[in-house]
């Protein structure tokens, strides 16, 4: 008897990562949608909580486990200062990272890590000595961890421009996103479970986040982190995609 699929689907409660749960669920997997607010029929996630983390892990190892991981949940502020690019990077990049720690342990053999990122995090982005840090094929985690902090740093001190980052920290968070994907593929090569990781950029998409002049449908942009949450064994791992196929970093 095959075993049912489990995918966990973090902010899942509307926009794009509500269309990744339906078009998941469509294909016979079992979605746990995750949602920072209380809400029937979701787990409770804010991704900034370790506490909440570290409970839907143990949920899962208890249950059995997970086949597929899509973090979605992000967070774009208005703005921009240290404390705006804090809270970016611990939602978007920070956050992906923790969720990601946590629930490997329970993942499955076959697992597929799926990063919602951006066009925005593209390496076009970022300039300099900070876009030579990113582009270093031997990134290590730490390394990519203390680029991170350094952009708030920078951002406080207001040397950030020089260095080469840009004043926009969506855009840094899913630079940094995109980075750990690739670093992730590679500490992952020997895993025997075979786990691919990848990137999808979904496009502009309308979205309350990316508002109603976007001209994309959330059903649109779904169908990428889909594919990459289904691909069959022997799949491209370290990617970054967009509609099905491999884009430039």
């Amino acid at each position: 008897m095959t075993q049912e699929r489990v995918a966990v689907v973090t902010g899942a409660n509307r926009g794009i990562g509500a269309e990744i749960a339906r078009q998941l669920r469509e294909r016979g997997v079992r979605v746990i949608g995750t949602s920072r607010e209380p809400r029937e029929g979701f787990a409770t996630l804010d991704v900034t909580r370790r506490d909440q983390i570290d409970a839907l892990a143990a949920r899962l190892s208890v249950e059995g486990g997970v086949d597929v991981l899509v973090n979605n949940a992000g967070t774009s502020l208005d703005g921009f200062d240290a404390e705006v690019a804090r809270q970016t990077l611990e939602a978007n990049f920070f956050g992906a990272m923790h969720v990601t720690d946590a629930l490997l342990p329970a993942m499955r053999s076959g697992g597929r890590i799926v990063m919602v990122s951006s066009g925005m995090g593209e390496l076009s982005h970022v300039h300099g000595a900070v876009r030579e840090q990113f582009e270093d094929p031997a990134m290590t985690r730490s390394s990519l961890v203390a680029l991170m902090h350094s952009f708030v740093s920078d951002v406080a001190s207001g040397t950030h421009p020089a260095r080469g980052w840009p004043s926009n920290a969506y855009s840094v968070s899913k630079v940094g996103m995109n980075a750990l994907v690739r670093v992730m593929a590679r500490e992952l090569a020997n895993d025997p479970r075979r786990i691919l990781v990848n990137a999808a950029c979904p496009g502009w998409v309308r979205t309350r986040m990316g508002g109603p002049a976007a001209p994309r449908t959330p059903q649109q942009g779904a169908r990428t982190p889909v594919w990459l949450a289904l691909l069959p064994e022997g799949g491209p791992t370290g990617g970054f995609f967009r509609d099905e196929r491999p884009i430039a970093w």
